[in-house]
């Protein structure tokens, strides 16, 4: 019974502090329509579609492949970034190249971004900053699986 009382009381609390954040934001912004000024502002809301916040410059968000100077990946196909992966949702599969000095280019390179966790290993492995994770892009919401599979023209854009 004891317990049983102590919960309500907490739901009862929380009520209360749900019912005092309105208020004082209803209070704020009703004199701010009305035209008067308070030093003190209400609630931060921001219209996020249309408005997105400011990402710090470290933050981590979708991958993307560096080009060489001559258009092609940087990537040498070392595998690093396979071996280091902790969610094991990088593919890659080397090929020759018979154009260049470096001896191996990705034939394939694939980024199940539906298993990836954004942790950042694969970027700090990286000894040819092949892969980055600064594109900006945070949405990933898909209607299919297939389509949070990146592929190499897909890291490559």
């Amino acid at each position: 019974m004891i317990r049983a009382l102590g919960y309500f009381l907490e739901i009862i609390k929380g009520g209360l502090i749900t019912v005092r954040h309105f208020n004082t934001n209803m209070w704020f912004h009703t004199l701010k329509v009305l035209g008067f000024k308070t030093k003190r502002k209400g609630a931060v809301t921001i219209q996020y579609p249309e408005e997105k916040k400011a990402l710090a410059a470290r933050h981590r968000s979708l991958h993307r492949l560096m080009r060489r100077e001559d258009g092609k990946p940087r990537c040498v196909s070392c595998l690093l970034c396979v071996t280091v992966c902790p969610s094991e949702c990088i593919s890659v599969e080397a090929a020759e190249d018979p154009d260049s000095e470096i001896q191996k280019v990705p034939a394939e390179f694939i980024i199940d971004m539906s298993r990836c966790c954004f942790c950042g290993f694969c970027v700090e492995a990286c000894p040819e900053d092949a892969i980055r994770m600064d594109t900006g892009k945070i949405e990933l919401a898909e209607y299919q699986r297939r389509d949070l599979v990146l592929d190499l023209d897909k890291l490559l854009k």
